[in-house]
């Protein structure tokens, strides 16, 4: 009986991990993240102006600035155990491979809490007004409004409006609310659209004065717009966030590897890594970020 030969490949197939060039368009705080809290000063209110003052002396006032702060984080991957055999009996090279897994795991999830930092407490909330579609955060069930130009346009009037600067606006939108957005396009915006890309620095795009990023996943509010932090539930919305680039921060530390070599009672390599990072909208009167989640129809 004739024997089939079988073939290893020497390289294993590596996952797909997010796009998160987003971060860097903020201010970059890495300075301090080996601190525990940054201090964020904001201005108070401007002074009174006055026109052909005739009363002497002018009344005063002391100014009082707000003390913005934020904590930075830390945060560890799980260990994981490469057995001594599988360095040796593969033919590829697993311990290469759950480093580098294990490292995109620990930037994936630092970056997705630095965005969800940006996001005040009671931030400036904008509903989508599209047609329906099908809800696609987790959980979610029913239909939600898509994502159209209508609604990148009110994003920028609460942007001007806020006298927010014209350079720097980013939005950050999900595969589907971005081909959402697409689709609304008319076929010169698109052209136009696309024509502003810079993939060397993660821009899909340019739409009314914004930068536009797209990620797989952004974030997923409540029926109303608030940021879920607690499980997925039906009524789950997904959202975007836009931003001027000086209205939020980031703090990313080195990874530091934590490793012991031939452990004994392990019979192999333990690694595991460690981070600290942090972010924070900068602005006390919250204005410069704005959450856009899609709006679920009226019955």
């Amino acid at each position: 009986m004739a024997l089939n030969k079988e073939i290893w490949i020497n390289d294993i197939v590596e996952g797909f991990w997010p796009d998160n060039s987003f971060v860097q368009r903020s201010v970059d705080h890495s300075q301090f993240v080996n601190d525990k809290t940054v201090h964020v000063p904001n201005a108070g209110a401007a002074p009174t102006i006055t026109k052909n003052l005739t009363t002497f002396p002018a009344t005063s006032r002391e100014r009082t600035d707000v003390d913005l702060t934020y904590s930075i984080d830390k945060f560890y991957s799980e260990p994981l155990r490469v057995h001594q055999l599988d360095l040796v009996e593969l033919s590829y090279d697993k311990r290469q491979s759950m480093l580098h897994q294990s490292r995109e795991a620990l930037r994936r999830v630092t970056t997705e809490e630095i965005m969800k930092s940006w996001v005040p407490g009671t931030p400036t909330t904008l509903a989508t007004s599209g047609a329906n579609v099908a809800a696609h955060a987790p959980s979610a069930t029913g239909s939600r409004k898509g994502m159209t130009r209508a609604d990148v346009l009110a994003i920028k009037k609460r942007f001007d409006l806020d006298d927010i600067p014209a350079e720097g606006r980013c939005l950050l939108l999900d595969a589907e609310m971005y081909n959402q957005l697409l689709n609304d396009m008319t076929n010169a915006e698109n052209l136009n659209f696309l024509a502003c890309a810079d993939p060397s620095k993660g821009v899909v795009g340019k739409f009314m004065g914004f930068d536009i990023y797209m990620r797989s996943s952004v974030l997923v509010t409540a029926a109303g717009g608030t940021l879920k932090s607690g499980a997925a539930q039906a009524g789950d919305s997904a959202a975007g966030l836009a931003w001027q680039q000086n209205c939020v921060s980031r703090a990313v530390g080195d990874v530091e590897v934590f490793e012991a070599k031939k452990s004994p009672t392990f019979y192999g390599d333990i690694f595991s890594f460690a981070m600290r990072a942090g972010g924070h909208w900068l602005r006390d009167d919250k204005k410069g970020v704005v959450l856009l989640y899609q709006a679920t129809p009226s019955a």
